[in-house]
């Protein structure tokens, strides 16, 4: 070894030694080190290209794996651990080759493997278009679940092809209303509450949420006095009820009964009914608008259809006069709105149904001539919920259906269904698929029933009998689904199902009757006398039920009375035959058996014992009583009066 280089290593490690004593650290002097970029490329690219060929692998794995559920789990270990080791030996390629960044590669994938999960859920995006992570070995619940709701589609397919299994009526309630004909219903627009009128006078208000199973109404009142109550209608907020009756006018009422508007009588003297206020004759039928809350329509018998504001009472709003082919007045029976309160229809006693613009009260939009027989009452118009549709129920024992878009002939008609009453119904079910209507019937000649027609075809689907009387009013709600009747017997009942329907009938069906309470005849009424002296006060009863508390603990009050005695005797009392009084005197009456028909000798029987052995009157007076002193007859004497009565006389 050179000497001289020997020194210079020997004076720059001195040198060095110097440096790293004063700055704190080594390692000057030392080459950089050097990276060749091409070689550090390649090799990313390969790591690259391995990655991706492992990520490929190991989804043609995972595919196996659903293929075979059991050994799901296993495998997704084995996936786990070898993706593991694979981040493991690229962190240790990329620490070895102090790299930051990569290239992209025309032969495979490049990047971090995805996990096992997401190459699963991106296989079966691609297979199936499922959306979630991926379902576990055995889970069968997705396809079960589908099944069902087939079946359940196919049951609603079933329904909507069969509306009659719709009709709720596996059960019902009967509300007794009177025993006159139930001629008005009306149920407000939530169900709560149902109001019923009728030939008695009586309107009565039922309330479901607050009855129990004696199914008794609240409140009864006479609204229009003695007049027929026609017909009833809750307005469509629920607040009034619309109460149509014989009179000519008519009343609107609050949901408690009392009185909220009552519209003005009309001139009958006036010729031309727009000129008066309000009707002149008996009122026929009546309804609220299905949009506007204030207004209602009345018909009357002064051949008038007349509209009316609830804050307006003085004067109607608008009158509809109908009229015959040759001009004549004609009496409208029943009136309606359409749906959309756009138009106004009345049913007219010459058989024509005339239908107005609400705007254009002059001349009629639609007008058929011969809709039902002439003379006929047609008892009730309804429309159907799209607003198309118009059923009439006629008093020709007819239900038809027209379509108002060509309103000449009706679409469809359906005979033999008697109609004994000026206000029998017709309706349309909720979904619009059926249109029910009810029958009279005479006394004791049958069964009055609901019928149900298929709207599309118009054939008799179902018929319930609701009882042995005319079913004159019908009602189905939509929101509760279920049916209201009224009867000719005075009866109002409800046809409801537990699944079908809502709340209603079911409120108060599932609430037992309330316990009435026997024991108020104890308590004693209070007397109030506000002037009197502290002392003489009486306390003021606070409740019923504290003042039964005390009389219950009152010995007296609370005294249970004797039972009557029967046999000998028990608990220290004698029966019949005892020792009382009573028991004596009436023994002594029965054993008596001396006859009182002669008063004198019943008198004079006792006279011997009073005279030797006085016991009443005699020892009162022995003291003070002077002794009797008779004189004696002479013999004279005993023969004249022994003398006949002639001799007397003549002496």
């Amino acid at each position: 070894m050179d000497p001289n280089r020997v020194e210079e290593a020997s004076g720059k490690m001195s040198g060095d030694g110097d440096i790293s004593s004063v700055m704190g650290f080594s390692g000057f002097g030392k080459k950089a080190r050097t990276f060749d970029f091409d070689a550090i490329f390649e090799q990313t690219r390969r790591t690259a290209i391995e990655r991706s060929q492992r990520a490929l692998e190991e989804r043609q794995m995972t595919q196996m794996e659903e293929k075979g559920e059991s050994s799901k789990s296993v495998k997704s270990s084995v996936h786990a651990q070898r993706n593991k080791a694979a981040a493991a030996t690229s962190r240790k390629q990329e620490s070895d080759s102090s790299s930051d960044s990569g290239s992209d590669s025309d032969s495979g994938l490049i990047g971090p493997p995805p996990p096992p999960q997401h190459t699963t859920q991106d296989d079966d995006d691609d297979d199936d278009e499922l959306v979630g992570p991926p379902l576990p070995p055995g889970y069968t619940g997705s396809t079960a679940h589908s099944d069902e709701e087939d079946e359940e589609g196919g049951a609603q397919d079933d329904d909507d092809d069969k509306p009659v299994k719709k009709i709720p009526d596996t059960h019902e309630i009967t509300l007794q209303h009177g025993t006159k004909t139930v001629s008005a219903l009306g149920l407000d627009p939530s169900g709560a509450r149902l109001v019923t009128g009728g030939y008695d006078y009586d309107v009565r208000f039922w309330d479901f949420a607050g009855m129990d199973q004696a199914l008794q109404a609240f409140r009864s009142l006479q609204p229009c006095d003695c007049h027929q109550i026609k017909s009833l209608q809750y307005s469509i907020t629920g607040d009034v009820i619309l109460v149509v009756s014989g009179n000519a006018q008519a009343k609107v009422l609050d949901r408690d009964g009392f009185n909220v508007m009552e519209c003005v009588k009309g001139d009958q003297y006036i010729v031309d009914m727009a000129n008066t206020k309000g009707h002149t004759a008996m009122l026929n039928s009546g309804c609220w608008h299905p949009k506007i809350k204030e207004e209602f329509m009345t018909c009357s018998n002064d051949c008038t259809v007349r509209t009316w504001d609830l804050n307006s009472e003085k004067k109607h709003k608008s009158v509809f006069k109908p009229r015959s082919f040759q001009g004549k007045k004609v009496t409208p029976t029943c009136c309606t709105y359409s749906r959309d309160g756009k138009l106004v229809a009345a049913g007219c006693q010459d058989g024509t149904i005339q239908i107005w613009d609400r705007n254009l009260s002059v001349h009629t939009k639609f007008h058929c001539r011969q809709a039902h027989t002439p003379g006929s009452d047609t008892s009730c118009l309804s429309f159907s919920y799209d607003g198309v549709t118009l059923a009439s129920r006629g008093g020709d024992d007819t239900l038809k259906m027209w379509d108002i878009r060509n309103f000449r002939k009706p679409v469809n008609v359906a005979t033999g269904l008697t109609n004994y009453f000026a206000m029998t119904d017709c309706c349309f079910s909720p979904d619009d698929k059926l249109l029910v209507t009810g029958t009279s019937v005479k006394k004791n000649e049958g069964n009055g029933k609901l019928v149900f027609f298929d709207r599309t075809s118009f054939q008799r689907v179902y018929e319930i009998e609701v009882t042995d009387a005319s079913v004159v009013r019908c009602l189905w709600h939509p929101k509760l689904n279920q049916i209201m009747v009224g009867t000719g017997n005075g009866l109002a009942k409800v046809y409801y199902d537990p699944v079908k329907s809502h709340r209603g009938a079911k409120l108060c069906v599932v609430k037992s009757k309330r316990k009435e309470k026997q024991a108020e005849t104890l308590t004693q009424d209070y007397i109030i006398t506000p002037h009197a002296l502290p002392m003489f006060r009486e306390a003021r009863q606070r409740s019923t039920r504290k003042q039964l508390e005390k009389d219950r603990l009152d010995p007296k009050k609370s005294h249970k009375p004797e039972p009557p005695v029967s046999g000998p005797g028990r608990g220290g009392r004698v029966a019949a035959h005892g020792g009382t009084l009573s028991s004596f005197i009436v023994k002594n009456i029965a054993l008596d058996k001396s006859d009182d028909s002669n008063a004198r000798e019943a008198i004079l029987r006792h006279a011997k014992d009073a005279s030797e052995n006085p016991y009443w009157v005699a020892p009162a007076y022995k003291e003070t009583q002077p002794e009797p002193v008779f004189a004696e007859e002479s013999e004279e004497d005993e023969e004249a009066d022994k003398e006949p009565e002639w001799k007397k006389r003549k002496i």
